[in-house]
């Protein structure tokens, strides 16, 4: 396969359009961001970069603290919405008719229709150029019980969340795969006698 070289840009894909909320349950905004990911294990740690002139930018950087919340496909308009419209004009909560739920460790209001929360504590901030990267210890999960079989498994690919890639979104589908299937070793068949 030949390749045509570009200068260095922005191109991972896919990417998860998660809906951030900052703010208290008075005070709160949400925002769309798509530069976000897992950067540590022990302790869970994650990321999101925003750029310094966004609404949510200040809110997050006085507080130290901030939720992401998991986009299902069903939510892909209002997340779209919020990565458009600034919260320093509208209520994104009350004009998407998102629900605020309270965190239980941070002030920030959760998204009630998420299917997953991760609270945050903002632990570094990092200038970056056009963004500045808010470093953060995930301090506690929200899940929605429906994902949640009897035995305690989350069963995420039940959530049908979205992703994000070059400017469209998608909606995940197929699985191809589990961690690790590439090295399991086939089980054999039984051989059976003849009598």
């Amino acid at each position: 396969m030949s390749k045509i070289k570009w200068r260095g840009g922005a191109l991972i894909a896919p990417l998860p359009p998660v809906m951030v909320s900052s703010g208290d349950m008075e005070n709160s905004n949400i925002m769309t961001v798509a530069w976000t990911g897992i950067i540590n294990t022990i302790p869970p740690k994650t990321y999101i970069s925003v750029r310094p002139k966004r609404h949510s930018y200040n809110m997050i950087k006085e507080s130290g603290e901030f939720v992401i919340n998991l986009t299902p496909a069903k939510l892909v308009k209002e997340a779209d919405y919020c990565g458009i419209y600034t919260g320093a004009k509208v209520d994104k909560f009350e004009k998407c008719k998102l629900t605020k739920e309270p965190a239980t460790e941070v002030k920030c209001a959760l998204i009630g229709e998420s299917p997953l929360s991760l609270e945050c504590k903002v632990t570094d901030v990092i200038s970056l150029g056009t963004h500045d990267m808010f470093l953060a210890d995930i301090v506690a999960v929200d899940v929605d019980e429906d994902l949640i079989d009897k035995e305690g498994k989350l069963h995420l690919e039940k959530a049908g969340l979205a992703a994000y890639a070059h400017g469209e979104y998608f909606e995940l589908g197929k699985k191809i795969g589990k961690f690790g299937f590439s090295a399991t070793k086939k089980k054999k068949k039984p051989i059976h006698k003849k009598k």
